[in-house]
């Protein structure tokens, strides 16, 4: 039960009444007595709002940024006509745009809300309870009661960087030789002989097939096809560092999106692997069309965990998937980090696989490094300095392991990882 404003006015209009008119405690408690019946009353008139039927139909998947509707329908079982106000509430990330609404139900009617969502982190938004009050015709009390009407909706990462993938995929047919273009490098697969031009490579002649000719001819290659690439998430805290509005994880997210993406298109087999102190997601074997929805679906409740990252842990990990001709690893670089916890153990993963380390950076520490205007400035700009030089005497030490390291922007990182990979095809070394 809840009373109203207008039960509150009435009440003091009374007291007021009865005290400038017959002051006295017996006029009071007559005044109330009448009130508390009017209110009864009107209890006794109002709709039973626990009898209410809900159910729910709508999205229950959508990107991250994009919008969803959720239909929820409430049907009036009872003889009495419903008027009331119906709050529907989600957790706060789920974005609901309107959460009370009006209700005018006659008996044995229903009605169709509707509720658009605009969520604002990945993972699964709930629908929290839906709250239904409805006032008596004398608008003195209101029924109210809650009702259970659950429904989740998954939202999934937004692979903003798949407008990158059209320019990529033009390289890619270059070097697949869906073009003209033909590659020579070590490891590739032989493709066909064509006569020589001015600026090929002499090594790639074909003596005993010029012999043969009028021409001098060379081999062209195609980069092989079949090879296994694995991408490891850094989940530790080093990717909860948030980069403008969103965790370091997420552009990594958007990074392997379009990597896989890419690599799939190129023939290559890519799997995931998520870890922290232990796997938090993994996904292998999936090919062609299966490949980014598996990825998709299985990054969407993907957080990051604030906990030191165990590196030991994850080689183990890595070299529990099996071979991988490329192993890109997304974490931080952080110089304490990477000497103390990753180099040491980095070893058994250089002797067998391609190791590209791929970081995100923060676009604040390059603006912090520029600004001298006073001493403050002067002051972050020195921490900002300092903190550079530590990246790159990290990223040498990473180097002279074996381990090539990519850093990029958050908007740069999925396509330049995506170059950094049509790097090492067109090299040959992949």
């Amino acid at each position: 039960m809840a009373l109203t404003g207008r039960t509150a006015l009435l009440a003091a209009l009374g007291a007021a009444v009865v005290g400038l008119i017959a002051p006295s405690l017996g006029a009071l408690l007559a005044l109330n007595a009448v009130l508390l019946v009017l209110v009864l009353v009107d209890l006794a008139l109002a709709a039973d709002v626990r009898r209410l039927q809900l159910s729910r139909a709508g999205t229950t998947a959508v990107r991250l940024g994009e919008t969803a509707v959720v239909t929820l329908t409430v049907a009036n079982p009872g003889p009495r006509r419903l008027r009331a106000t119906l709050r529907d509430a989600w957790e706060p990330s789920a974005g609901a745009q309107q959460e009370r609404v009006s209700l005018d139900l006659a008996p044995h009617a229903q009605q169709r809300l509707r509720t658009v969502l605009l969520p604002t982190r990945r993972g699964d938004r709930v629908a929290a309870r839906v709250t239904v009050r409805a006032v008596g015709p004398l608008g003195l009390a209101a029924r109210q009661a809650g009702h259970a009407a659950p429904w989740r909706v998954r939202v999934l990462a937004p692979f903003t960087s798949r407008r990158h993938l059209p320019a990529r995929l033009a390289r890619l047919r270059e070097l697949d030789g869906r073009a003209a273009v033909r590659t020579r490098g070590a490891g590739t697969e032989f493709d066909s002989l064509r006569d020589y031009v001015i600026g090929d490579d002499v090594r790639a002649i074909d003596w005993r097939a010029s012999a043969r000719r009028t021409a001098v001819v060379v081999r062209t290659w195609r980069p092989e096809r079949d090879r296994r690439v694995l991408v490891v998430l850094d989940t530790g805290r080093a990717s909860a560092g948030r980069v403008g509005d969103a965790p370091r994880l997420d552009a990594a997210l958007d990074a392997t999106l379009l990597l896989a993406a890419l690599a799939g298109r190129a023939g290559d087999r890519v799997d995931l692997l998520a870890y922290d102190r232990r796997v938090r997601t993994r996904v292998r074997g999936k090919v062609g069309a299966q490949l980014l929805p598996a990825l998709v679906e299985a990054t969407a409740m993907l957080q990051p965990a604030l906990l030191e990252t165990d590196h030991a842990g994850l080689v183990r990990a890595v070299r529990a998937m099996g071979r991988h001709d490329l192993v890109v690893l997304l974490t931080g670089l952080d110089k304490v980090t990477v000497t103390e916890g990753l180099l040491p153990v980095l070893a058994p993963l250089t002797a067998r696989s391609r190791v590209l380390l791929a970081t995100v950076a923060d676009p604040r520490v390059t603006a912090m490094a520029a600004l001298r205007a006073d001493a403050e400035q002067v002051y972050a700009a020195a921490a900002a300095s300092r903190e550079q030089l530590e990246r790159r005497w990290t990223t040498a030490l990473l180097r002279r392991a074996g381990v090539s390291v990519l850093e990029a922007e958050p908007e740069r990182i999925a396509p330049e990882l995506a170059d950094a990979y049509l790097e090492l095809k067109a090299a040959g070394r992949l």
